[in-house]
């Protein structure tokens, strides 16, 4: 780490320059100590670096770089060491690149199934979110790299993301929203962690005290680096004074004027302009190793590439299956999809990676099958939107009904679900549901594979012979899929979410994605199975669920001890058998559940998890420990993690709903009811009314922000409510669209994210992005003049040209 005193030399000015990037992917050099610039680049499961023009949402040409599968294939390994390796392949191919900070991983809660990055996520889980992105950041970091948790925090839609205001109690923030970043935290220690675009409570994240000090550092011990995300600075003085260390990326000096200002006035202090310029340095210092040590791995395309594709194998999911798989020998196989020739493998937006190769399940299947199978395939649908064609639909039914077994690939175009939008429904496109439910009354023995990023509704589940899930699989998904589809590997993934039957079941869905400016967390603790178990709503598959080729046995749960201390450890233990007649691989899943409680409780929570491979025929004794917050909930009136003592049920199963062993141990001494703490369990806690919910916030409701008289977080959509405002906005549309339609190159993902990203960033932005060409002040004026106010906008660009002329 350097030295404090080096820092202190400098001027304020170079200081305060420090506390922005240079460009879009670097930080700023120091000369005078000797510090240089050092690499940034998206990452979450690959590295898109821009060496030329780049851009911050994925749009310009970027180096090849190995395509694993997102978080949320990844997640349905429920595999920490496979997350490690994942993670020290991308870490190690960043070195490769002189890349020092990789942006990820993403563990946003999966609040609702729409939200149009949820495959950068996870879980709906913040344990197993929380664990798999320890497991993640260790892996890179081991490599000298800097990993970056992100989007912290409560970013769990696109809609309006810059400028909505997340409005959650304090209990759901702490156990669902914020836990699984203090996870991350607590187990792998993070060199930097991402601030999220949205506001909390009325708050902006880069502008929050709470969230980045007292949360964030003094709470939970973190020591290293916060940056903006890309843009989402609201007030460089406030992010100061709460400990947001790295504007990203320049906004050409916009706010440096402003933070001058506050420290010669006395609203900052030299101290805390240093602290966050030191946290610059130390990065800087600390990834220098990974700088220094680059290692070309002999054959390392091919060895990445080998990760990437038992990435995806291991984490597919098989949803159902009537013994139609593993696929057999067969004279004829039809396969129907666009998808199998042409792949849905990652998300749109600055996620996405160029991939060194591509693996297509249709060459998989060539090369598997060699010229002894008869492979007739269909295309089916076009793979950008699919529009109702009934011809495809024809043609696939024809080649259906002469094959043996179909091979059915479906799912989600990249159009449906993005960075930048929100999904509109939980369906797959028409002509897909025409086309699965045609394909399968012409052969039974259809097999469907899906590629999607989240959830999608199934009314035709009950018709294939089998539904693997694959959801999105990285550059080597088409071989991954193939090789579980023939049992290469053993399907050993489980669902990381829960798939409700339809939209109107998710639990949040009243409130998603809210009004553009506010969105309500109405539904409190109960996302995902936690709302499901409690609620007694049925769903079309349940958290944690997932088969295999094989079978296994549970036996008997033994608990450490009967009774324990409040905060002591448990440890279960229980007994697996693989009783079937292949190897495979069974997660099993460790569930704490309350009986009789006072207060509001999901039905059940996740407390722990392992995953075991077995033999067939093999036994071993499985164990997971609790520790002492798997009984606790947290007490807003005491401001910390309490425990309802009593008994409780320790519940082990191979999903929420299968549950296998049981065990009851006794926590504490049984508290008094008065002794207490929390919000009275009542009926339909995860819809209260406007009276409930102020009660559980412990304030009013709060009115969303209006968008006029227009200020800088009005977003250039908003401008449509005057006539000027139309018209400038008609210009800022038609010069933003002739720039990035060449871009996106018919892209319609693309395309559609940024008339999104336009419309709905603050006009604040308009001096983030202008690189020194267009300042605050400037913003500032035309603001005035939207308003009507037309001698104050006169006296800004007075004051300005004052300035500029001496």
């Amino acid at each position: 780490m350097m030295n404090s005193t080096a820092l202190a030399s400098l001027s304020r000015a170079a200081r305060v320059r420090l506390l922005s990037g240079r460009g879009l992917w670097h930080t700023a050099a120091v000369p005078e100590l000797g510090v240089e610039s050092i690499m940034l680049s998206d990452g979450p499961h690959g590295l898109r670096k821009q060496e030329n023009a780049g851009d911050h949402l994925g749009i310009a040409p970027s180096v090849p770089a190995t395509c694993y599968p997102p978080a949320a294939t990844l997640a349905c390994s429920w595999d920490v060491e496979l997350l490690a390796e994942v993670g020290a392949a991308i870490g190690r191919e960043a070195r490769q690149q002189g890349i020092s900070v990789v942006l990820g991983p993403g563990l946003n809660i999966k609040r609702h199934p729409n939200c149009g990055r949820n495959f950068e996520y996870f879980s709906e889980d913040p344990l197993l979110a929380g664990e798999l992105a320890a497991a993640m950041v260790r892996g890179i970091q081991a490599q000298g790299v800097a990993a970056c948790l992100k989007h912290y925090a409560v970013n769990n839609q696109e809609s309006h993301r810059l400028v909505v205001d997340a409005v959650v109690d304090e209990r759901s923030l702490r156990e669902i929203y914020l836990r699984g970043f203090e996870i991350a935290v607590a187990r792998s220690n993070p060199w930097t962690v991402m601030a999220a675009y949205n506001r909390v409570n009325g708050e902006y994240c880069t502008d929050s005290p709470r969230l980045l000090t007292t949360i964030l550092r003094d709470e939970w011990g973190f020591t290293g680096l916060v940056m903006s995300d890309w843009t989402a600075t609201n007030d460089r003085v406030a992010g100061v004074r709460a400990g947001m260390d790295l504007e990203m990326p320049s906004s050409g000096g916009a706010f440096d004027a402003a933070v001058l200002a506050a420290l010669a006035s006395g609203e900052l202090c030299d101290e805390q302009v240093n602290a966050c310029g030191q946290r610059v340095l130390d990065l800087v210092a600390r990834t220098k190793r990974g700088r220094d040590e680059v290692v070309a791995l002999p054959e390392e395309a091919a060895f990445y590439h080998a990760v990437a594709r038992r990435a995806a194998a291991e984490s597919a999911v098989l949803l159902t299956n009537d013994g139609t798989l593993p696929l057999q020998a067969s004279a004829s196989i039809a396969v129907i999809g666009a998808f199998a020739e042409t792949p849905r493998y990652q998300g749109a937006g600055s996620s996405q990676v160029n991939p060194t190769r591509l693996d297509t399940a249709l060459d998989a299947l060539r090369a598997r099958l060699g010229a002894e199978v008869k492979l007739d395939y269909r295309c089916g649908y076009d793979p950008v939107l699919s529009p109702v064609d009934e011809a495809e639909i024809a043609a696939a039914v024809a080649a259906a009904g002469v094959a043996e077994t179909v091979l059915l690939f479906a799912g989600l175009p990249a159009a449906y679900e993005s960075e930048g939008f929100d999904r509109e429904h939980m369906r797959l496109p028409e002509q897909q549901e025409r086309l699965i439910a045609a394909v399968c009354a012409a052969n039974p023995r259809t097999v469907v594979v899906l590629a999607n990023g989240a959830p999608v509704e199934m009314p035709w589940v009950d018709a294939p012979a089998a539904i693997l899930e694959a959801y999105l699989g990285g550059q080597a998904t088409g071989a991954a899929v193939v090789d579980v589809l023939f049992g290469d590997v053993e399907p050993s993934g489980r669902l990381a979410e829960t798939f409700p039957v339809c939209q109107a079941d998710v639990p949040s869905d009243p409130y998603f994605p809210g009004e553009p400016r506010q969105v309500q967390y109405r539904e409190g603790l109960f996302v995902g199975y936690r709302y499901y178990d409690s609620a007694g709503v049925a769903v079309r598959f349940p958290f944690g669920h997932g088969l295999g080729y094989t079978s296994f046995a549970y036996g008997a749960l033994r608990l450490a001890a009967e009774s324990i201390a409040l905060g002591e450890d448990v440890e279960v233990r229980v007994a697996i058998t693989n009783t079937g007649v292949r190897a495979g691989a069974e997660v099993v899943q460790v569930y704490v559940r309350r009986p009789g409680t006072r207060i509001v409780r999901p039905e059940k929570e996740l407390r722990g998890f392992a995953k075991v491979r077995l033999a067939a025929g093999e036994s071993t004794e499985v164990a997971v420990s609790l520790g002492g917050r798997a009984f606790a909930h947290y007490d807003v009136a005491r401001r910390g993690w309490e425990v309802e003592a009593g008994a409780f049920e320790i519940l082990v199963g191979s999903s929420a709903e299968s549950i296998h062993a049981t065990a009851t141990i006794v926590v504490g001494v049984a508290a008094a009811a008065e002794e207490v703490a929390g919000e009275v369990a009542g009926p339909d806690p995860w819809a209260p009314d406007d009276d409930r919910f102020a009660a559980r916030l412990g304030r009013p409701i709060p009115a969303p922000d209006p968008a006029h008289p227009f200020h800088r977080n009005s977003t250039f959509g908003d401008l449509g409510a005057t006539r000027a405002g139309r018209r400038l906005q008609a210009i800022i549309l038609r010069a933003a669209r002739s720039q990035t339609a060449k871009m996106a190159d018919g892209n319609l993902a693309l395309q559609k994210m940024f008339d999104r990203a336009t419309l709905e960033a603050p006009l604040r932005s308009a001096a983030q992005v202008s690189g020194g060409k267009i300042s605050l002040a400037m913003v500032d004026a035309v603001i005035d003049m939207l308003n009507g106010d037309w001698g104050r906008a006169l006296r800004r660009v007075a004051t300005r040209t004052r300035r500029e002329s001496r």
